[in-house]
């Protein structure tokens, strides 16, 4: 088993399904003492009880991450939980508005993808660089997508404006704060293994059938794929990865 991750404090923001556990549970399993962060307890204790039967270490923490004040408390209780905060993981995000044009997009779709995708990773920037660079520097990898800064499609300009915004901020942060000793980059998925990546009543089945075509790999990612560059990003052997954008699409954007 690696231990790239033995005694460091991660935390991971959307931890409770899809990427951000698949995530929460690589950290835990390469010796992490991990933070599983989001919106819903019971899901996020769901990822915890994963963890623990594995046999890793994790606690979860309720927090929204379009309240500042929120995202601040959920740092403060990572280092009173853990002692510390060493690696950040900004997942937590939202899709809507898919199949409207941009003329047509309603406005409360527009609004909750830039509080929840932009400001939300903002707010959660802010409040683990404050951390990080008053104790000796760690790495933040927010999780963006290959929609937006990499590939556009039609039906879905309010998603892939957030998620540009996010591989933007990326860049700039991790220029303003790699003399901080703070390392940011991002990984950018295309379609993977959560719902997100279902179109409206599409199965999974009929999705494996769809990226056959759409696909240069024939295939969605796994989770446990773009978790692994998550990892890889955030570790020791990443030490000169700044402000990186790490697609992992299976080649749509190539």
């Amino acid at each position: 088993m690696s231990v790239r991750f033995t005694d460091r404090v991660v935390l991971v923001t959307g931890a409770g399904s899809g990427l951000g556990r698949a995530v929460a549970l690589a950290f835990a399993a390469e010796g992490a003492k991990v933070v599983a962060a989001g919106r819903t307890a019971e899901t996020l204790e769901e990822t915890v009880t994963l963890i623990g039967a594995a046999g890793g270490t994790a606690t979860a923490v309720t927090a929204d991450v379009t309240d500042a004040d929120s995202t601040r408390e959920l740092v403060r209780r990572t280092v009173e939980l853990f002692g510390g905060l060493d690696v950040a993981v900004n997942n937590a995000g939202i899709f809507r508005g898919g199949g409207h044009s941009a003329a047509d997009l309603p406005l409360e779709d527009w609004k909750a993808l830039l509080d929840v995708n932009v400001t939300g990773v903002l707010h959660a920037l802010q409040a683990e660089v404050a951390h990080m660079r008053a104790h000796g520097g760690g790495a933040i990898v927010n999780v963006s997508s290959n929609l937006g800064a990499h590939v556009r499609v039609p039906g879905v300009s309010g998603y892939q404006v957030s998620k540009a915004a996010v591989s933007a901020l990326t860049r700039a942060a991790a220029l303003d704060h790699v003399g901080d000793g703070v390392r940011i980059n991002a990984v950018s998925p295309g379609a993977s293994e959560s719902t997100m990546s279902l179109r409206p009543g599409e199965t999974e089945a009929e999705r494996e059938v769809r990226m056959k075509e759409e696909s240069p790999l024939g295939r969605i990612s796994s989770a446990a794929e773009v978790a692994a560059a998550v990892l890889y990003l955030a570790s020791d052997a990443a030490g000169s990865a700044v402000g990186t954008d790490l697609v992992i699409d299976g080649g749509v954007a190539a």
